[in-house]
């Protein structure tokens, strides 16, 4: 404890106590509700829903939510916090005959209230959730859960829908390319309900109660379960759609995110990427995956594997040029060229810092990332700047063509838009700062319902990889004969398939659970406590399933047997770079005051201490003459590795910064452009493009007529630029140098120029719609200015990403980057918006009509990881249709173009 804790006492004590009184408000609830029949349950929900603020459409992050204010005659949600809360106990007593602890619903209040809720593993946060789930749901706005893969989504409506259903409110889910809404009448068999599911929900999916439906449908449900990365993309999409029947989002109220520490940190330093394929060859990746390997490091090329870096020296260039038999790899006239140089790094890269089993793996002839830190593939995700290509040329499997970003998003920014957000997770203390900074999230640790016995024992630390392997066999065969279940944690499916080979030599038996058989996750982890069981497991973060010892559903003979022998012994088998990880491993012993061990063994041969620090810790070793397969324990070893941790830790907090510095600029220009799409897309709000060829062409002539006299205005000019838009009559030269030749007032003139100009192209525009009849012409506008936003848009995102590229160089002139970035950025923002008026008024005219243009997506979408906020900025348009020569509708006196028009 700090000092300043003695002295002041311990903040987060102090905030438990403060909730201490609202629990016992709820626990009074208690025997009222048992009385009520389940009409009277769902009768009473209805009632509080009444009750509560009607749904509001404003607001944003920051302070008290709307929804949390009473409005004339209503209640807040805080005032109905007790009796929503007491309402869901009940409803879980009934269905899944699980009473919700006081400190569950200490965690609750923590996430109805917008903050993170540090709970221990085994201390049931899926349950926990479901009273600030229930309580947001009422405002009828919508309440997202936010997990970290289609299993939990799935898993967590079905088990935790039987709560909201007895209650009266609809559930959904999304996953990936699917979704589903409860429903406790729904079967997909003959089969009889399936009553185990209650005691054995933990890890159970029952698709007889996952009816299938459409994602808006998902979306409309008062709860909706889902994975962060299709909350993001479905988000993107929407941003994609061409009408509003296509959009399947309706907001975003209120999140609470599983595993928020996963999730939102990370996850967070690969951007959501919705992605086209381009039409360029690929050809290159398979010459260059069959030339790299031919290459030495440090003499072709070096490998920095703390900056995980790759690159090519000038003898390795020679080499390369020499092989392809070009004269300059460089430079395109002598058969080289960007194009070669872009994927000869990205096929060095593939080859030295990416390895399989580890990094990625092939599943049906594709190259899948597998998340480093759960342990999960994760499907649909590809690797962006041509470094999947260079994977799948290396693996030999069909290399896909390259993509450009349609659209995309940080989670940062993504989850930023929420108005209400909460997480909660085993381990968020140790990234307090960057919750506060990024999220503004203040994190609570919530006390456990039984005392902690678990004993963590210091690191053991061997010379050699080869002898912490057979340190760990032998202290795994200790524990098994004395009926001590012991789970092993891996970093990787490599040394996840490396100890289990050990483990077959010597004879124990054993599950293995990794991301090639993650189907069986949930039954393999449930099973962990039985008596003398032996699991390896690679990390396990956000598995979201208990361990209960004695097996589940338990045997209370064997539980007590488990318990004799010291409990579940967790062995990791490696640290992992983020500390949070190894206490995610750690915590899956001594759940709800069980009895436990865990202890990690390391060898200097380990990727962190090999890379970070292990080669002092090796030289003592060596001059102690301590044996190979020989243990040691000291506070210097452990010292160096969470000195390591915290160099790591460091660097992916600025990696994750450096991401979203860069997007806080995209950000801004994002929430326009989909502001000033989602008016396209609706109908009832649609941008009149006679508006912008009225601007576009005012423009025109005030630029040309800028000199005072009309002697020096370019009539010419005029005439060329309004030709190359639409038919002239014969005399339309002739009539424009009239009016350039009167004398008199030069505005007057400027504005019979314009009306000139103005009137030919009104008049060519309402013959074009009489043709086609008006509401035909209004699907062409719409056609027309959403496909010329999105083209423009598009492009926009390649050149931000190309400059993103080349400002860094610039530090070399004493100039920063990011400084530079969003300089030039904004100047090319305004050049789209300028070229996006522009376009839409040439092509309004030249778009063929004899029937109204078929609403195509611009190329099939695909997802891919490299993550807006609710718009806040609004572009300016005049109401209805003030002409530029009205008077302005602020009042002035002004014509409209010499005042808000400018």
């Amino acid at each position: 404890m700090s000092m300043f804790s003695k002295v002041f006492g311990d903040p987060n004590e102090r905030e438990v106590k403060k909730l201490q009184g609202l629990v016992n408000q709820v626990n009074s609830f208690e025997q009222k509700f048992g009385g009520f029949s389940d009409e009277q349950m769902q009768e009473k929900t209805e009632e509080l829903k009444r009750a509560v603020s009607p749904p509001y459409e404003g607001g944003g992050r920051g302070g008290q939510t709307p929804s949390d204010s009473p409005f004339a005659g209503g209640r807040s949600l805080d005032e109905i916090l007790p009796e929503a809360f007491a309402l869901v106990r009940e409803a879980s007593k009934r269905t899944l005959k699980q009473r919700h602890y006081d400190v569950q619903l200490l965690g609750g209040i923590v996430l109805h209230q917008g903050k993170i809720a540090e709970m221990k593993t085994g201390e049931g946060k899926t349950l926990a959730a479901t009273t600030a789930v229930y309580l947001n749901a009422l405002t009828r706005r919508g309440v997202h859960v936010v997990t970290v893969n289609d299993y939990l989504a799935k898993r967590d409506t079905v088990w935790m829908g039987q709560i909201y259903g007895a209650l009266g409110l609809s559930v959904g889910s999304i996953v990936h390319d699917q979704a589903y809404l409860y429903d406790s009448a729904y079967q997909t068999s003959k089969d009889p309900r399936d009553e185990a599911r209650d005691v054995l929900g933990g890890f159970k999916i029952e698709e007889s109660y996952l009816r299938p439906c459409s994602r808006k449908e998902a979306y409309a449900a008062d709860i909706t379960y889902g994975t962060n990365n299709e909350f993001g993309f479905d988000y993107l999409r929407d941003n994609l759609a061409y009408s509003k029947e296509e959009m399947v989002q309706r907001g975003h109220y209120f999140a609470i995110v599983d595993e928020v520490d996963s999730i939102l940190i990370d996850e967070a330093r690969t951007p959501l990427i919705i992605s086209a394929p381009d039409e360029e060859s690929t050809s290159l990746y398979k010459t260059f995956a069959g030339i790299v390997p031919e290459l030495v490091e440090n003499e072709d090329y070096n490998k920095d594997e703390k900056m995980r870096t790759a690159t090519i020296t000038e003898q390795g260039v020679r080499k390369l040029e020499k092989i392809l038999g070009i004269e300059n790899i460089y430079d395109s006239q002598k058969g080289g060229g960007i194009r070669y140089v872009h994927q000869l790094e990205q096929a060095l890269r593939a080859k030295v810092l990416f390895e399989k089993d580890k990094d990625y793996v092939i599943k049906n002839g594709e190259v899948i990332i597998v998340d480093e830190f759960t342990g999960r593939l994760m499907p649909g995700r590809r690797y962006s700047e041509g470094l999947h290509q260079a994977l799948e040329a290396k693996e030999g499997v069909e290399v896909q063509k390259e993509s450009r970003t349609l659209a995309s998003i940080t989670f940062q920014n993504y989850f930023r838009m929420y108005e209400k957000l909460a997480g909660m997770t085993g381990t968020a203390m140790t990234s307090a700062e960057e919750f506060d900074k990024v999220y503004k999230l203040q994190i609570v640790a919530v006390p456990t319902n039984k005392p902690m016995i678990r004993k963590d024992h210091s690191d053991l630390v061997l010379r050699t990889r080869k002898g912490k392997m057979l340190a760990v066999v032998e202290e795994v065969k200790k524990r098994n004969a004395k009926g001590q279940p012991v789970l092993v944690g891996t970093t990787s499916i490599q040394n996840n398939e490396a100890i289990s080979m050990f483990f077959e030599k010597a004879g124990i038996k054993h599950e293995v659970l990794n991301a090639k058989n993650h189907e069986k996750e949930g039954a393999i982890i449930a099973q962990a406590g039985r008596f003398a069981a032996v699991t390896v497991a690679t990390n396990m973060a956000g598995r979201g399933v208990d361990i209960i010892l004695g097996g589940n559903p338990q045997n209370p003979e064997e539980a007590r047997k488990v318990c004799d022998a010291g409990g579940l012994f967790v062995l990791g088998t490696e640290r992992h770079e983020a500390r949070r990880i190894d206490n995610q491993l750690r915590g899956r012993s001594g759940r709800q005051g069980d009895p436990g061990e865990s202890q990690f063994f390391v060898s200097l041969e380990d990727d962190l201490m090999r890379i970070f620090g292990g080669d002092r810790i090796k030289s003592l070793m060596t001059r102690l003459k301590i044996p190979e397969d020989q243990p040691i324990a000291s506070g210097l070893i452990s010292g160096a590795i969470e000195s390591a941790q915290g160099k790591i830790e460091g660097y992916h907090f600025d990696a994750r910064k450096h991401v979203l510095d860069y997007d806080e600029v995209m950000n801004k220009q994002r929430q326009v452009i989909y502001e000033k799409r989602r008016r396209m897309v609706a109908p009832e709000e649609a941008m009149a493009v006679l508006e912008i060829v009225e601007e576009e062409l005012g423009k025109m002539v005030d630029f040309h007529t800028s000199a005072e006299h009309p002697a020096q205005w370019n009539i010419e000019e005029i005439f060329e630029n309004t030709k190359s838009m639409v038919p002239l009559p014969n005399d339309f030269h002739e009539q424009l140098s009239a009016i350039g030749r009167k004398g008199g007032d030069p505005e007057a003139l400027r504005d019979e120029l314009f009306n000139a100009v103005f009137g030919i192209a009104k008049k060519e525009y309402e013959e074009r719609e009489q043709k086609v009849g008006s509401e035909k012409m209004r699907g062409v506008e719409k056609f027309v200015l959403l496909r010329t936003l999105d083209t423009l848009w598009m492009d926009h995102l390649d050149t931000m990403e190309h400059l993103r590229d080349s400002v860094s160089l610039r530090a070399y002139a004493q100039r920063d980057p990011l400084v530079e970035y969003k300089r030039e950025g904004i100047k090319m923002f305004e050049e789209l918006l300028n070229q996006f008026q522009l376009q839409v008024m040439y092509t309004i005219f030249k778009v063929e009509l004899q029937e109204a243009p078929r609403e195509e997506r611009l190329a099939q979408v695909e997802g891919r990881g490299e993550q807006a906020g609710k718009s806040s900025a609004k572009t300016a348009t005049a109401d209805k249709t003030i002409g530029r020569n009205d008077p302005c509708h602020c009042g002035s006196g002004k014509k409209y173009k010499k005042c808000h028009g400018k």
